[in-house]
């Protein structure tokens, strides 16, 4: 009978074990949906549109027990375009934004043994190109910086493999050096990761 507790008491303990005690290094892949939002720079129009996006991302995180904190990278590229109303006066009507990247902080904790909820934060680049619909100037390029934030949930998978789910918000000022206004990003991804 002792010994019947016993396990029972072991397999209670094990269980309430967070099951992202580990830490270290990891590489993954993520894709979803981006939303972008551009603004004149008068304020006067705004216009945005809808595209896929996907990338790599790459960090470590260092395990607190039942809670974790770690940096992280991303390279991602979209299709997202936006085209002002005719009412627009400025000589290029059209903004494309291709690649971002991502670099900051993220930190979590842990809601069930497998699951964690996490937030981030930092910096983060868009390269973008304004151009007419006419086709009747030539593409200006630029590589705007803004802040990023978000978060999502943490998923272990079986072995060393681990998913993700996560929202993120991008805002970026004076876009195109200030051909126009602000701009930002919403983005929902689904992401794969390796843990070493």
């Amino acid at each position: 009978m002792k010994k019947v507790v016993a396990l029972a008491a072991l397999a209670a303990s094990l269980v309430a074990t967070p099951a992202f005690a580990q830490g270290g290094f990891y590489v993954g892949a993520i894709g979803g949906y981006e939303g972008l939002n551009v603004d004149a720079a008068d304020g006067s129009v705004s216009a945005s549109g809808d595209s896929a996006v996907y990338g790599v991302t790459a960090g470590y995180d260092l395990s607190l027990g039942s809670a974790f904190v770690g940096i992280e990278g991303e390279l991602s590229t979209s299709s997202g375009s936006t085209q002002f109303p005719s009412s627009f006066t400025g000589a290029r009507d059209s903004l494309e934004a291709s690649g971002q990247y991502y670099v900051g902080a993220r930190a979590g904790f842990v809601l069930t043994p497998g699951i964690a909820a996490y937030g981030k934060i930092g910096y983060t680049s868009l390269d973008t190109s304004a151009f007419t619909s006419a086709g009747s100037l030539a593409e200006l390029e630029d590589n705007a910086g803004g802040l990023r934030f978000g978060g999502g949930l943490q998923v272990d998978l079986p072995g060393p493999l681990e998913g993700r789910v996560e929202y993120r918000r991008s805002r970026y000022k004076d876009v195109v050096g200030g051909a126009y206004g602000d701009a930002n990003t919403d983005q929902v991804v689904a992401g794969l990761g390796l843990r070493f």
